[in-house]
């Protein structure tokens, strides 16, 4: 008997301990910041992308042999829940939607075009055309930057990442953004891009940039010399530092050539 009521009360403490548990695991993972309950699988896009993207030029033609694989990868897009994501994975995740759904808009007029711009018509730009099947709605890519990326992160490294198909455009990474290095390989595309001679560069007191801190000066808060100087290196850094008084700021024409081989 006394051996029956022992064994009992051993059962309630391991009941209880496991209700205590249990408690405190769902605590953590209603309040973790980090916690989400849905994952993005990058595996097919980070193969695309390895094999068809060197040094920042697009193989199309790789991509359209392997189009079905693209279109794989979308599907998985395709089924994702953004809400149930942690803020850097939708981040993450919205950039890769941009520059794979950029890459299949490409892939529906290759190899008979040049330029992006060709896939538009005088009534609509290619980037207004509803073709992104994201979160049960179809947007399009201006969407996806102006909509979502832009003003939901507040982070003006995006214009580093993401890709519009053209040779003036920073070049497209080959591999897929992730949440967990997402930081760091916004810093490294803003960086490169910043000291890359053809796109950005300092002749005297005249500073010569994209035209994207143009169009888009009010993410840089209309200081692109403050922005140059955070990631700027080397002899472009040393200049600036000595004439950022001085410094005038001159538009480099946008090259709209398609960024393939």
């Amino acid at each position: 008997m006394i051996r029956f009521i022992s064994m009992i009360k051993r059962q309630k403490k391991i009941r209880l301990f496991i209700l205590l548990v249990s408690f405190i695991w769902g605590s953590i993972i209603l309040v973790s910041p980090g916690w989400s309950g849905t994952e993005v699988n990058n595996g097919l896009y980070g193969e695309l992308l390895k094999d068809h993207v060197k040094n920042g030029v697009v193989d199309y033609q790789g991509f359209k042999n392997e189009e079905t694989k693209l279109g794989r990868y979308l599907k998985i897009l395709e089924e994702v829940e953004p809400s149930q994501l942690s803020r850097d994975e939708q981040f993450a995740f919205y950039i890769n939607a941009y520059n794979a759904w950029t890459i299949k808009l490409i892939l529906s007029g290759y190899p008979g075009i040049k330029s992006i711009k060709d896939l538009g018509s005088p009534f609509r730009s290619p980037w207004k055309k509803k073709i992104s099947h994201i979160d049960g709605d179809v947007l399009t890519l201006d969407n996806i930057e102006h909509d979502i990326l832009r003003p939901r992160f507040k982070d003006p490294r995006v214009h580093f990442a993401v890709n519009c198909a053209s040779k003036g455009c920073p070049p497209l990474r080959s591999e897929p953004y992730d949440e967990r290095v997402l930081d760091q390989q916004l810093d490294e595309m803003t960086r490169a891009f910043i000291n890359q001679p053809e796109m950005n560069r300092l002749e005297g007191r005249d500073l010569y940039v994209s035209s994207i801190f143009k169009w888009f000066s009010k993410d840089f808060n209309k200081d692109v010399i403050g922005f140059f100087l955070k990631y700027a290196d080397g002899d472009l850094k040393k200049g600036l530092e000595a004439n950022k008084e001085k410094v005038k700021i001159k538009y480099l024409d946008y090259d709209w050539s398609l960024n393939g081989k």
